[in-house]
């Protein structure tokens, strides 16, 4: 048999059987993957580059593949059971924006590819479905983009994640939309109208706003709280409900395609808001390309900025166009980032790949020069990280401030939103 080349653990080596490429993944029959074991770290990682997700999905993958480059490029993880540093084999699956597709994959990754850990699950839907897996094969397993608490709420033992709940971006929209009014720029008494995605995240976000609301009366008046189902094209039903509430707060909470979707019927039934927000969605250079001016003012809640002062935030953002060839497009890198960077550092105070070994040193983990908010990230009893928000108001000419808070802001917020 031909013998040929293959890159294992940062070195090509010389096979003697043919690699099998199946699922996009390059698959080593026999000795070969021994070798890769015992020579590396797999680590399996499973985000969608396909369907309606695809660009939130590669966005987290360029950060998690920068972080394993970073750590390889180091010499890799010191793992004291070995007496030496192994470099991270990663095992990559495209599950196309569906959720069964996501769990079995991840199911693969920890049974078949024994993946000492798996990190993943853009989006609360993909990453409800990945997170059963983590105690059935007891491996760790990190989302990196799911910040729905119902997640943590099961008693997994296994399961972590770098996002901070869901229910703290209402909670800082009220919190921002309070001190507008406490500055003078809104009246008390604004009327709200609602409508989120109906999914988890979109339930967290409600009860976040509304717990803010009720500890703060007379700031706001819910007057319209309602849902869609994902991947709309349709919104003209919800926007005659917005605009027959006569609110003059318009809140969503959105993924990407229904952000934009949305909002491009929104300005095209001629809405008008004194402030508005689709969640975690608004500075995106592909919503900004489509929309145009209309994005302007739109404010959100984020779990990063490429405007945060931190030097290693910074530094971060260097590094990911100077890895990727593009700059960082807003949130969806950095935490998945920093979720490779905390797996390796639980690895290594685990000092073996056991992967039970591993989790519990998960639980105890503090990467403290985090690019987050913060700069520590950390897990919670429940496995998943809990930092602070910033929001950021998109302004003309594709300008993108941080307005909230105060000590990280690096613009004044516009308030109210100028009628056009």
């Amino acid at each position: 048999m031909r013998k040929s080349q293959i890159f294992v653990g940062g070195h090509f080596r010389r096979i003697t059987a043919l690699a099998i490429l199946l699922g996009g993944i390059t698959f080593f029959p026999g000795s070969m993957r021994a070798l890769a074991a015992d020579d590396t770290i797999t680590i399996g990682v499973v985000l969608p580059t396909t369907g309606s997700e695809s660009k939130p999905g590669q966005y987290q993958k360029e950060g998690i593949e920068l972080a394993i480059k970073q750590i390889n490029d180091a010499g890799g993880i010191m793992v004291k059971s070995k007496g030496k540093k192994l470099k991270i084999n990663e095992i990559f699956y495209d599950d196309g924006t569906d959720s069964k597709k996501s769990a079995s994959l991840t199911e693969r990754a920890m049974s078949s590819d024994n993946a000492v850990a798996v990190l993943g699950g853009y989006s609360t839907a993909l990453g409800t479905a990945e997170s059963v897996m983590a105690d059935r094969y007891k491996t760790p397993w990190i989302t990196t983009g799911a910040g729905a608490t119902a997640i943590f709420g099961k008693g997994y033992q296994y399961a972590f994640g770098t996002l901070s709940p869901v229910a703290l971006i209402g909670t800082t929209t009220g919190e921002f939309l309070g001190s507008l009014i406490d500055q003078g720029k809104l009246k008390k008494g604004l009327k709200v109208a609602i409508v989120v995605e109906n999914t988890d995240h979109g339930v967290d976000y409600v009860q976040g706003f509304t717990e803010w609301s009720n500890k703060h009366a007379g700031y706001f008046e819910i007057v319209l709280n309602e849902k869609f189902e994902l991947n709309a094209t349709d919104f003209s039903g919800v926007l005659q409900k917005v605009k027959t509430s006569k609110a003059d707060i318009f809140l969503s909470d959105a993924h990407l395609p229904d952000y934009i979707t949305m909002h491009r019927q929104y300005l095209q039934n001629g809405l008008h808001h004194q402030m508005v927000s689709y969640g975690a969605r608004g500075p995106e250079a592909g919503a900004r390309q489509a929309l145009g001016a209309g994005t302007d003012y739109i404010f959100s809640g984020i779990w990063w900025s490429n405007k945060l002062p931190y030097p290693q935030a910074k530094k971060f953002a260097e590094d990911y166009k100077a890895f990727t060839g593009h700059d960082v497009d807003s949130w969806y890198a950095a935490p998945a980032y920093d979720g490779m960077r905390i797996l390796a550092k639980a690895i290594e105070a685990a000092g073996s790949l056991d992967k039970t070994a591993i989790r519990d040193a998960l639980k105890k983990a503090q990467l403290k020069d985090s690019v987050l908010p913060g700069q520590v990230l950390k897990f919670g009893a429940n496995g998943q990280s809990e930092y602070p928000f910033v929001i950021t108001q998109n302004k003309p000419d594709n300008k993108v401030d941080i307005v909230f808070p105060k000590d990280a802001a690096t613009g004044p917020p516009v308030a109210p939103t100028p009628n056009k």
